[in-house]
């Protein structure tokens, strides 16, 4: 099974980049645009895993997670991986204090199960597009005044999802296995 685990998004938000993307599709060089339906904040990607992986990844994230706060998010600003001048994936931003802890921890759970520890720090980050081939500078610019006009509303990160993903010809099917709680230990101070 094609594994990953990510923080789902509130309607609102997905609202708002469906609303985005319309124009953001007309009038932008050519792309793959991310479904907002299947746009979430991925954590840590797991790669093909057995079955079995899913009770084992569950041991070990679940207590985890529950130690660590909720998170609140505010989404804004786009940008470009590798970069700007190089631009191959077009995504929105934003802040979420503490959600690094949370792809930490769920790098550690995984790292025990011999999984490939994470390469570069957690860069929050929702893909909106996968560039055919590298947008001129100012199509990156009017993709980034585009976005930045976007207003999001904050959320509340309570859970991460362990989610499988089957690829079929018209995109990507992603399923929850597992959800994982965040302060059900005590690390939000409610004990919710």
């Amino acid at each position: 099974m094609r594994l990953f685990v990510a923080v789902e998004l509130p309607d609102a938000v997905r609202d708002v980049i469906a609303a985005g993307l319309g124009r953001l599709k007309r009038d932008q060089p050519g792309a793959r645009w991310v479904r907002p339906g299947g746009m979430h904040l991925t954590l840590k990607f797991l790669g093909e895993r057995p079955e079995g992986f899913v009770a084992e990844i569950d041991r070990a994230a679940a207590p985890a997670l529950a130690a660590l706060p909720a998170v609140r998010v505010r989404l804004g600003g786009g940008g470009f991986f590798p970069n700007e001048h190089h631009p191959r994936v077009a995504w929105v931003g934003g802040e979420a204090d503490g959600l690094e802890r949370w792809a930490e921890a769920v790098d550690d759970a995984a790292a025990s199960l011999g999984v490939e520890r994470e390469p570069r720090p957690f860069a929050l980050h929702l893909t909106l597009a996968r560039l055919e081939r590298p947008w001129g500078v100012q199509a990156a610019e009017h993709f980034r005044v585009e976005v930045g006009k976007w207003r999001f509303p904050e959320f509340e990160a309570r859970e991460a999802v362990l989610f499988r993903s089957e690829l079929t010809p018209a995109g990507p099917v992603y399923t929850a296995l597992r959800r994982w709680r965040a302060g059900v230990d005590g690390g939000d101070g409610d004990g919710a």
